[in-house]
C-alpha cells in the first residue's frame, strides 16, 4: 500500500516554514540548486541540509526526497535560501525554437547518406 506523499507531521511543518504555506513558484522540480556559502551557527537544520546537499548541482526533487519533506516546505526553506544569497537556482533551459532546428531537407539527406552505410 502507498503512503501518502505528505506525511509531515503538520505541527513540525508549520514551525519549519514558520507558519508560511504559500511557495515560491520560482522553483521547478528539476530546478538545480547549488550552494555559495557553508552553513553558519545558529542556522535552521533544514538550511543547513539544504546547503549540505547542495554542493553540487541537486533538483528540488531530490532535495525534498532526501529531507523528505514535501514540495511545498522545501520550495519555502529553497526561497529563504535565495533570498540570503546562500544558494543559486539553475532553471532548466528552455526547449529550443522551431526555427533554430536543422532543416528538414538538411535531415532527409542524412538519413538517406545513413541507410546507405
Amino acid at each position: 500500500m502507498r503512503k501518502p506523499v505528505d506525511t509531515g507531521d503538520p505541527d513540525r511543518l508549520y514551525t519549519v516554514t514558520g507558519g508560511r504555506s504559500r511557495a515560491d513558484d520560482s522553483f521547478d522540480l528539476v530546478t538545480l540548486i547549488v550552494s555559495e556559502s557553508g552553513p553558519v551557527p545558529g542556522m535552521q537544520s533544514e538550511h543547513v541540509r539544504i546547503l549540505e546537499l547542495c554542493r553540487h548541482p541537486t533538483a528540488v526533487v531530490e532535495v525534498a526526497a532526501e529531507l523528505g519533506l514535501p514540495i511545498t516546505v522545501v520550495r519555502i526553506l529553497l526561497g529563504d535560501l535565495l533570498d540570503t544569497g546562500r544558494i543559486t537556482a539553475r532553471h532548466p533551459r528552455a526547449a529550443p525554437s522551431v526555427a533554430s532546428l536543422p532543416d528538414s531537407a538538411l535531415l532527409q539527406e542524412v538519413l538517406h547518406g545513413l541507410r546507405n552505410l
